[in-house]
């Protein structure tokens, strides 16, 4: 899986000069003039389900909060590092309030920069590692049937078998083949379930 940088900045000389620094760390990179040109094709294409969104604050047509605000409107889940050249607290704030990654101010250090996009990378990462495992949970509990469901239920909430027969009025062999069936469905040893 290949995992990719969205640079969005309106200054091509900045794009194509950080492209140049972050295509030799492996990864893919894609460069667009302003933020309206990467929405719409985030809306036709969608994005590398790992990645970063690298996008300066100030640009015609449609800067960088304008874009923050869009994507947070649509799900979008990439970590997103704004650039600013005329950044200043109250717009880094704001930015990091409605769920930016980071916020660095131009003229940035190459290494700072390198290290902010690999941390974000790691977090985007994480976030469908986390994202996979609900799913497949989700997949796991769906194809319970409901008294095992109840009986999943009871185990999270730390009740041992004896105590989950007396909540649900049934026997405590009859706990002890629900808990059985579940450990068999999702691969749990005795000891895990």
């Amino acid at each position: 899986m290949s995992y990719a940088v969205y640079v969005v900045d309106d200054d091509e000389s900045v794009a194509r000069s950080l492209k140049w620094l972050i295509e030799p760390l492996g990864y893919e990179v894609h460069t667009y003039e302003n933020g309206l040109a990467f929405l719409e094709s985030y809306k036709r294409n969608g994005v590398s389900p790992v990645g970063v969104l690298v996008v300066d604050v100030r640009m015609p047509v449609m800067g960088g909060f304008e874009l923050q605000r869009e994507l947070n409107a649509l799900d979008f889940s990439l970590p997103i590092i704004f650039l600013s050249g005329h950044g200043d607290v109250p717009l880094a704030v704001a930015a990091i309030k409605d769920g930016a990654h980071d916020f660095l101010q131009k003229p940035i250090n190459d290494q700072v920069l390198i290290d902010k996009i690999n941390g974000a990378i790691r977090k985007s990462l994480d976030q469908k590692m986390s994202s996979e495992h609900l799913g497949e949970a989700s997949e796991k509990i769906a194809g319970l049937s409901s008294r095992e469901k109840e009986i999943l239920q009871c185990v999270s909430d730390g009740l041992s078998s004896k105590e989950i027969a007396r909540k649900l009025d049934i026997s405590h062999k009859t706990v002890e083949v629900h808990r059985a069936n579940i450990r068999k469905n999702w691969g749990l040893s005795r000891s895990q379930s």
